[in-house]
């Protein structure tokens, strides 16, 4: 990893140094106001040109649950690799399990999600953490998760 540590804001380009996803799956934009081994805000910028739109629901956009919690699974995978300085070029961070997810107000586009991802429990190679995603104040969908740390395909 080439990113200089100790940041507290990582941009794309920065992400997608650490995170395998990209277009049209990589969903977070920015992650901000990181706090080693405690907590992150990923920054997802919801745009109708997002292609999951075209179908779901093209007379009503709104954005897929599964796809809030991934964005919260991304956010949580960002944190980690970048405050515990991971090995991301042979290992990757596997998304093992999702508990209590709620979606509370839908999500369409024009809407910036700010997803507020906190580490619950570390024991490595595998981690919980708690996502909890915003649209301005108002919380639109929360969940608990764990992934692990495996190697590389």
């Amino acid at each position: 990893m080439t990113i200089e540590p100790g940041k507290s804001t990582l941009e794309v380009h920065e992400l997608m140094e650490i995170l395998p996803h990209r277009y049209p799956m990589l969903l977070i934009d920015r992650l901000i106001d990181i706090k080693p081994g405690e907590s992150a805000i990923g920054v997802k910028n919801v745009s109708y040109g997002d292609g999951y739109f075209q179908g779901h629901f093209p007379k009503k956009p709104v954005m897929p649950g599964v796809l809030i919690v991934e964005a919260m699974a991304q956010a949580a995978a960002a944190f980690t690799s970048y405050t515990e300085n991971l090995d991301v070029e042979n290992n990757i961070v596997l998304f093992m399990g999702v508990d209590k997810a709620r979606f509370r107000k839908p999500v369409i586009p024009g809407d910036q999600l700010h997803i507020h991802v906190s580490t619950v429990q570390r024991r490595p190679p595998v981690w919980r953490f708690e996502g909890k995603a915003y649209v301005g104040d108002v919380k639109v969908a929360e969940a608990q998760y764990s992934a692990m740390l495996a190697q590389a395909v």
